[in-house]
């Protein structure tokens, strides 16, 4: 059976509602045989994790001692901004680079920056 006739099979078995569907998009701008559509793109960056992955692994290998929902919001939209290739991420994350450098070359552990 040819493509045209098990169209033409498919529409003859289908409900009366949805042959006024097709009839409303037309019998020939109906494909009944279109591909599915791919789910959307996994977003990793430049060490192959997703950003709940790299969430997870970061809370997994770090201990922080005042973990507040605020910090976890921090972390996941910093995540989010390295998927995003945000610049204002960029920014806070070369400022980030920088200063812990700056507190080093000082001799000021970077712990003590939070404390009462």
């Amino acid at each position: 059976m040819d493509k045209e006739a098990q169209k033409k099979a498919i529409y003859d078995r289908m409900s009366s509602r949805r042959r006024r569907f097709v009839d409303r998009i037309g019998f020939e701008k109906w494909d009944p045989f279109q591909e599915p559509k791919h789910p959307i793109e996994i977003r990793t960056e430049a060490t192959k994790r997703t950003a709940q992955e790299l969430y997870n692994e970061y809370f997994a290998q770090n201990e922080v001692s005042k973990r507040t929902s605020a910090y976890n919001r921090g972390v996941y939209e910093f995540c989010m901004g390295i998927f995003g290739r945000d610049d204002r991420y960029r920014g806070i994350f070369e400022f980030c680079l920088w200063y812990a450098q700056e507190l080093q070359r000082r001799n000021v552990d970077p712990a003590s920056i939070w404390d009462d």
